[in-house]
């Protein structure tokens, strides 16, 4: 069984480094370009993991895990933070809204992708 992420991401570059080294690792890959579209295709795409940035246009990642935890598509998928931002403040206030997990940029390929097989409980 193929492990399925959607990608939440406004930079176009990270979306397509997460694409290759996802895929590369054996996983489908879906991506969306705000926070919005995220929300939006997750029914479509019924993830088995998402990774979201937190600034981003439309709606932030604080609005996906929002959404995602507690609005009509709510969900318990695990949801990673994917971003620049580091400070412990917005790391608690994403744990609280429901993230399962934060990841600072640069990502390192082999982590994310242990993370994300360790969340999903697909190891291969």
């Amino acid at each position: 069984m193929t492990t399925k992420v959607l990608a939440i991401d406004d930079s176009r570059t990270i979306r397509n480094l997460l694409r290759v080294s996802l895929e590369g690792a054996g996983f489908e890959f879906h991506s969306a370009c705000d926070g919005q579209e995220g929300v939006d295709i997750f029914p479509d795409v019924d993830p088995d993991v998402v990774i979201t940035d937190i600034n981003m246009p439309k709606m932030d990642g604080f609005g996906v895990i929002d959404s995602l935890r507690g609005g009509p598509n709510r969900t318990n998928v695990p949801i990673l933070v994917l971003t620049t931002e580091s400070s412990d403040e917005l790391k608690s206030r994403a744990r609280n809204a429901g993230a399962t997990g934060w990841i600072v940029k640069p990502f390192d390929d082999a982590s994310l992708v242990s993370v994300l097989r360790r969340l999903t409980g697909h190891v291969s």
